[in-house]
């Protein structure tokens, strides 16, 4: 390949194969989604969700007009810190932002969780696994997490996708599609639930979601940017060497400083990526470097 620049050069997102992909992560459609979308268009393939909030969006769209959906709700758990009082989120651990109240994940996931940070990732990746503005996706918060999404029409009428919270189911329909076959997921008990709760999200108590938002809208490698900041805040957080609220209060830093391109290529995404991990270190070292010289005086 050593004398082929055509090929040793190739982007690998240019290859055309029409597969339907079954698609398990966010950081794909956050960082690279013009790139996936162009490459699944322009190749004839299917991208199938398996997030339970974005599978959730797309049941409700089948046999629906596009054009009759006035908006999309994701919702929403919480997270491990949803009842604590915002003076308290100063102090809390790593080991109690792992405890999150309704789902079993990894400890990045979690973390994400509790900062809503994931929510804000499915905002972008719903914009565009859906081609969905950004006004017509909404979140809200439920606590159950039973509904798992839900679409509202033009007409008032709203369609929901209720279930267990169980990833094996919308495992399971993204490989079967489109057929359904008994699974191993316990059946949904709406008389033993009684109740289900939702409650608006309140921006100024999950500072994360507000600049995943933000990223999206610029668009750009904004969202790489993001993305790339948030998983080396997660990790300090982990590691005992970050605070909590620490960890927004890098990503907006890094954001801030970022010198965004088109993400029009692999290599820009990739670029953004790198240069963003090593903005957020630079911050990290900066704090410990601040609590050092702190400690000592």
């Amino acid at each position: 390949m050593a004398g082929n620049d055509s090929v040793e050069h190739q982007n690998p997102l240019s290859q055309t194969a029409g597969s339907t992909l079954a698609l398990a992560n966010k950081e794909s459609l956050v960082c690279g989604g013009p790139l996936v979308r162009e490459a699944a268009s322009r190749g004839g393939g299917e991208l199938v969700p398996v997030d339970s909030e974005h599978s959730a969006i797309w049941q409700c769209l089948q046999g629906e007009d596009r054009e009759a959906v006035a908006r999309v709700i994701l919702t929403a758990s919480g997270g491990a810190f949803r009842d604590y009082p915002p003076e308290a989120l100063q102090r809390v651990t790593p080991a109690e932002a792992l405890q999150h109240p309704v789902w079993q994940m990894g400890p990045k996931v979690t973390i994400d969780s509790a900062t809503l940070m994931n929510k804000g990732f499915e905002v972008i990746e719903a914009h565009w696994l859906f081609d969905l503005p950004y006004e017509k996706i909404a979140v809200l918060l439920h606590r159950e997490s039973i509904i798992h999404s839900l679409v509202e029409f033009v007409d008032g009428a709203v369609k929901a996708q209720l279930a267990v919270p169980d990833m094996r189911l919308p495992i399971q329909y993204a490989l079967t599609y489109p057929t359904r076959h008994p699974g191993p997921t316990p059946r949904l008990d709406l008389a033993r639930l009684g109740k289900l709760h939702f409650e608006p999200l309140d921006p100024a108590r999950y500072p994360c979601f507000r600049l995943a938002l933000e990223a999206g809208q610029r668009g750009a490698t904004y969202p790489t940017a993001l993305a790339a900041a948030d998983d080396v805040a997660v990790e300090a957080f982990l590691a005992g060497q970050i605070g909590f609220l620490d960890i927004p209060a890098i990503i907006e830093e890094v954001l801030a400083d970022h010198q965004p391109a088109p993400a029009a290529s692999l290599e820009a995404v990739l670029a953004a990526d790198e240069a963003a991990r090593q903005q957020a270190r630079a911050r990290i070292a900066a704090r410990q470097a601040g609590s050092v010289r702190g400690s000592i005086g």
